[in-house]
C-alpha cells in the first residue's frame, strides 16, 4: 500500500539524491565520450544504422501520387511531338542530358555503356514498323518502343487524351528503357564519377528470335558476346558486375534455361556465372531472387504531362460503366484444363454481367479499341495467370480503371511491390481458381461488393495509375514519378546503400 503522504515522501528523497544523480549522469556521459573517442569504429557503426534505417523508412514509403482534384478534359490539341534520334555512344552533342545539378542526384549518377550495335539497335526488325499477330517484334521500334500512335483511340477518348495512346508492344520495354535513361537526368559522361552502370543490351530481341527453334546456342550467343564485351570494361572489373544493371524485355524465364542441350525452352543468360550480381529489370521476375526487380508491362497509356495523367484518372473515375466484369482472352485448345477456356464460357452464359472480348475472334494485338472499351465499361475485369504468373491485360486493366480480379496469388502480389498498393484487398478481388472449377459463382461474389466498396477500390488503383505507367517526355515529367522514374531510383538508392556497407566493414 502506498502511504497518503506518499507525495511529500517522493520529493524528500529526490531532493536528498539530487547531487548523487547529477555525479552518476556525468561519469555516464564521461564514460561514452571516452569509449567512443577510443573506438571510432563504433561510433561510425551506430551511425551507418541509423542511415540504413532512413533509407529503408524512406523506400518503404510509397512515391506521392497525384492529386484527385477534378480536372477539365480538354478538347483540342491533338499535336504529337516529333520523334527524337536515340543516341548509341557516348559523346556529346546537343541532345545530350545537360551535367546534372549535385543536389539533384543526392542518390548517385549513372553511366550508360556505348554496346556494340550489333548488341542493341541492330537488333530491331528495320521493316516492321507496327503491330503484326504473326511477328512478336513488329510494333518495337516506332518512337523508341512506345510504337506508333494509337489513330483508333480519337472517338472513344475525349480531347487531348487519345494523344496520349499509342500501339505498344508489351516487349519493348528494353528500347524505352535505353531511350530514358541516355536522358536521365543523373545520366554522366564519366565513368568514374558514376554510382551505377547501365547496360543498354536488348537481351528480349536477342534470344527472342531463336526462342522456338532448337538452337539453344542461338539463343545465347549474343548474351555471351555482350558479357565478353562489358567484362573488359574497367568499371565492371572494379565491381564484378554488382553496380551494374539493365532491362530484360521478356519474363526472367526465357532466361534460366537450366540444363543443356536440346529442345528445352529459353537462354541460360540469367544462369551464366556474370550475371549472378548484375540487377535486371523484367516484366516478370523470379519470386526470390534478389538480382530481379519486376517492373510493370508497357501499356499504351503514355502521358506527356501531368496534365493529361489527371485527366486520364479523372476520365476512368467518372466512366459509366454499364457492366459488372469483363474477360479478355482466348482459349487454348492445347492446354489441359484450360482456365481460360473456362472463363471464357462462363462469362458468355453470364452474358447479362459479363462483357467478353474473345481474342480468337477478335485481332486484340492489332485492335486494342475492343479491349480498353470492355475495359473502361466494367467494374471487374479476370485477370486469370497469362503464359506465365502474370500478363499484360493486368496493367490494361489497372489503367482502365477496372478492378483485376485474380485466381492465383503469384499472379501479381509477389511480383510489382514498388509500384502496386501494399495491401492486394485495397484494389483487387481474389478468388481462388480451384473454387471456381468446383462451380463457385464469380458472379455472385462480385455482386457482394457494396458499390462503396467497389469505388473505394478504384480509387486506390486510379492513385497507383502514375506508378505503373511510362510517360513520354525524354527526361520524366519533374516531380512526378512514373515506373521508369521509380525502378531507376529504388534500384540506385539500393546500389549507393550496398557500395556504402562494403566500404565500411573493409
Amino acid at each position: 500500500m502506498i502511504p497518503a503522504n506518499s507525495h511529500n515522501f517522493s520529493s524528500e528523497i529526490q531532493k536528498s539524491n539530487k547531487p548523487k544523480t547529477l555525479n552518476f549522469l556525468k561519469t555516464t556521459l564521461n564514460s561514452i565520450q571516452t569509449y567512443f573517442s577510443s573506438h571510432p569504429r563504433f561510433w561510425l557503426f551506430i551511425t551507418f544504422l541509423f542511415v540504413q534505417a532512413l533509407v529503408i523508412f524512406i523506400v518503404r514509403t510509397p512515391p506521392p501520387s497525384l492529386p484527385a482534384e477534378y480536372a477539365t478534359v480538354s478538347a483540342s490539341d491533338n499535336h504529337l511531338p516529333p520523334p527524337i534520334t536515340i543516341i548509341c555512344n557516348n559523346t556529346r552533342s546537343e541532345t545530350d542530358t545537360p551535367p546534372p545539378e549535385v543536389e539533384e542526384c543526392g542518390i548517385g549518377k549513372i553511366y550508360v555503356y556505348d554496346l556494340p550495335s550489333m548488341l542493341n539497335k541492330d537488333l530491331v526488325l528495320a521493316n516492321c514498323t507496327d503491330l503484326n499477330p504473326w511477328n512478336w517484334q513488329c510494333g518495337i521500334v516506332p518512337n523508341h518502343g512506345y510504337g506508333n500512335a494509337a489513330t483508333e483511340f480519337a472517338g472513344i477518348f475525349p480531347g487531348t487524351l487519345s494523344s496520349s495512346w499509342y500501339r505498344t508492344n508489351q516487349f519493348s520495354l528494353e528500347l524505352i528503357f535505353h531511350h530514358r535513361m541516355l536522358h536521365h537526368k543523373c545520366r554522366t559522361l564519366e565513368p568514374e564519377s558514376a554510382t551505377a552502370f547501365y547496360i543498354p543490351f536488348y537481351a528480349g530481341l536477342a534470344v527472342g528470335k531463336f526462342l522456338w527453334g532448337n538452337d539453344t546456342a542461338k539463343r545465347d550467343w549474343h548474351c555471351r558476346m555482350m558479357l565478353q564485351w562489358v567484362k573488359k570494361q574497367k568499371s565492371w572489373q572494379r565491381s564484378n558486375g554488382s553496380d551494374h544493371f539493365m532491362a530484360v524485355g521478356r519474363i526472367t524465364w526465357d532466361f534460366r534455361r537450366l540444363t543443356d542441350p536440346g529442345k528445352l525452352w529459353g537462354s541460360s543468360f540469367l544462369n551464366m556465372p556474370e550475371m549472378q550480381q548484375v540487377t535486371r529489370f523484367t516484366i516478370e521476375k523470379a519470386p526470390g531472387d534478389y538480382y530481379d526487380v519486376s517492373v510493370p508491362y508497357p501499356t499504351g497509356f503514355h502521358p506527356k504531362t501531368k496534365k493529361h495523367i489527371q485527366e486520364w484518372q479523372n476520365f476512368v473515375r467518372y466512366y459509366n460503366r454499364s457492366s459488372l466484369f469483363t474477360f479478355i482472352g482466348a482459349k487454348r485448345g492445347e492446354i489441359k484444363n484450360d482456365f481460360r477456356g473456362l472463363l471464357l464460357s462462363y462469362c458468355y452464359n453470364e452474358s447479362d454481367s459479363c462483357r467478353v472480348v474473345d481474342c480468337g475472334v477478335t485481332q486484340c494485338s492489332t485492335d486494342s479499341s475492343a479491349i480498353h472499351k470492355a475495359l473502361l465499361g466494367s467494374h471487374f475485369c479476370l485477370q486469370p495467370r497469362g503464359d506465365s504468373f502474370t500478363r499484360r491485360s493486368v496493367f490494361d486493366c489497372m489503367v482502365a480503371g477496372s478492378v483485376p480480379v485474380f485466381f492465383w496469388k503469384r499472379t501479381a502480389y509477389d511480383q510489382y511491390e514498388w509500384f502496386l498498393p501494399t495491401d492486394p484487398k485495397s484494389y483487387s478481388v481474389f478468388i481462388d481458381h480451384e473454387d471456381v472449377r468446383n462451380g463457385k459463382s464469380i458472379k455472385e461474389v462480385l455482386m457482394r461488393y457494396s458499390e462503396q466498396e467497389i469505388r473505394r477500390k478504384r480509387e486506390n488503383l486510379i492513385e497507383a495509375i502514375p506508378r505503373i505507367i511510362y510517360a513520354k517526355p525524354n527526361k520524366g515529367l519533374g516531380s512526378f514519378r512514373d515506373a521508369f522514374d521509380i525502378a531507376v531510383d529504388e534500384v540506385l538508392r539500393r546500389i549507393k546503400l550496398e557500395k556504402e556497407w562494403a566500404d565500411f566493414v573493409e
